[in-house]
């Protein structure tokens, strides 16, 4: 039934591999044309801007049809497993694919409207992608904590719930700080430079740590 499946390890693994190369190049061509500054911008900066802005784009389109092909993939794998030997109900695989699979659509809102365009569109894919992003890998957590012994290693179930910590740790500050920089030129008068440089710096590098979090759970989806 689901011989298709076999080898589709190389999946995740394309997947973080393009995501990164990416960020990579379209953070390096914005930095050498001088159009953001060099630490910690944020991700959706350096996609700003052409030349930049167009590898970006298409690169996260990509990366999001990746993304929902692994997506699909786990929860296929995981229909089978619970099929074979019963573990837990299918609806919390069925609601983690749904919401992955927006956050897919999420990535796809980011990469085609560009933060200086549409910002309002772009933010609210932002916010799909990170916060349908979270609760993906919690649930898929949950899922593996369920199947096993029979299905995963109990180090592999920690160490996906390690990694769902860190996102749920990383979201909430990437939002109240982006929010926080947006609405900075409006304050400017209240806060001293140091706090402002703090406020600045903290967005663009909790962005980071749960944007890395996610790609490191999709290659645990290999083990």
């Amino acid at each position: 039934m689901l011989c298709f499946l076999k080898g589709m390890a190389f999946v995740p693994f394309l997947l973080v591999t393009w995501s990164s190369a990416a960020f990579i190049i379209s953070y390096v061509i914005a930095v050498l044309c001088g159009h953001v500054n060099p630490f910690l911008p944020y991700i959706s900066d350096t996609g700003t801007t052409p030349p930049e802005s167009g590898i970006f784009g298409f690169m996260i389109n990509f990366s999001a049809f990746l993304g929902a092909a692994t997506m699909y993939t786990r929860y296929k794998i995981v229909e089978k497993q619970n099929q074979t030997c019963y573990f837990g109900s299918p609806i919390v695989n069925l609601v983690s694919l749904v919401l992955g699979l927006v956050g897919c659509i999420g990535m796809g809102i980011v990469a085609n409207f560009q933060e200086l365009t549409v910002p309002v569109v772009h933010d609210g894919g932002a916010l799909l992608a990170f916060v349908c992003g979270v609760i993906y890998t919690l649930l898929q957590s949950v899922i593996s904590y369920k199947s096993c012994p029979q299905w995963n290693r109990l180090s592999t179930c920690h160490i996906r719930m390690a990694i769902s910590t860190v996102s749920c740790a990383a979201v909430i500050p990437s939002i109240l700080l982006g929010r926080s920089n947006t609405v900075l030129p409006k304050r400017a008068l209240c806060l001293d430079t140091e706090k402002k440089q703090v406020v600045k710096a903290g967005s663009p590098a909790t962005q980071s740590d749960l944007e890395w979090s996610h790609f490191q759970s999709f290659i645990d989806f290999e083990s």
